[in-house]
């Protein structure tokens, strides 16, 4: 059994507060790599319809022979198929590649404000949701102006909103926006995607400090941050590794060292200029 804890969205559902992100893992290696995150004790799995390995996940799910409801199944709408009609055929197609009757979280992968449809988007992620197909439903990189446009417009709050948010992108304003509107902040790249963090020595001093790895020190950070957070890999240790995190905890000195790591740095685009739809 998973000792992940879980958090509750805003319309009741709990999620693990700890995931396993699918993110560049191809397809015909998804079974395996999916099967060794939830031997380890993973029951939240983060894919996307742009990842190419919805099918892939939907195998592994499949073959480990878990009770459906002990999993906490994602997956993302991608930009080409925003609209009203176009979001409930993508849907389908996403729930039929992964071989379920429905999905803990549906979520928007990006605003695309310069093609202003995702408040039509949403309205086919609320009718989703009314029709029990979707658990909870939610948005990826929104900045706070796309957030009040939706909950302006929308009957459904998003219960998350999924970021870039690692040490260096510490996002402290969206994530007290977040937190007066009852929005869970999710990570992306929580580790910064191992550009130059993880061998940071501050956070090597605190790894040291703990006996733990520079990536386990990452994760707790968000962990005790309140963020759900998803990391990847598909080391089978290091998968192992990054979910062992919760026997031990930072202290008001450690969290402050990290917060020290922020530079504003985004590895990612910018979402108020993302417009990529291939």
């Amino acid at each position: 059994m998973s000792n992940v804890p879980g958090i509750t969205l805003n319309n009741g559902v709990t999620m693990p507060q700890l995931g396993f992100g699918v993110w560049q893992v191809p397809d015909e290696e998804a079974p395996a790599i999916i099967g060794h995150a939830l031997d380890a004790g993973y029951r939240s799995i983060d894919t996307a319809a742009a990842y190419e390995n919805e099918k892939g996940t939907g195998k592994a799910i499949a073959a480990s022979g878990l009770p459906r409801e002990e999993l906490f199944i994602t997956t993302k709408l991608w930009n080409s198929e925003q609209g009203y009609d176009t979001t409930l055929r993508a849907f389908d197609t996403s729930l039929g590649k992964l071989g379920l009757d429905y999905v803990d979280l549906y979520l928007i992968h990006w605003p695309l404000p310069m093609f202003d449809r995702y408040v039509d988007t949403w309205r086919a992620f609320e009718k989703l949701y009314a029709e029990g197909r979707v658990r909870a439903i939610g948005v990826c990189n929104f900045h706070p102006a796309h957030l009040r446009r939706l909950l302006g417009e929308a009957s459904v709050a998003p219960a998350l909103n999924q970021i870039e948010l690692h040490p260096n992108l510490q996002q402290e304003q969206l994530r007290a926006f977040h937190s007066a509107h009852n929005i869970a902040t999710e990570a992306w790249s929580p580790l910064g995607q191992g550009r130059g963090i993880l061998n940071d020595k501050r956070i090597g001093a605190i790894a040291d400090k703990h006996g733990k790895t520079p990536a386990q020190v990452i994760i707790r950070w968000h962990l005790q941050l309140g963020n759900v957070v998803i990391p990847k890999s598909a080391t089978p240790s290091r998968i192992r590794q990054n979910i062992d995190v919760f026997g031990f905890e930072l202290d008001a000195g450690d969290m402050t060292a990290i917060a020290g790591l922020n530079t504003g740095t985004r590895l990612g685009p910018d979402p108020d200029t993302q417009d990529w739809v291939g």
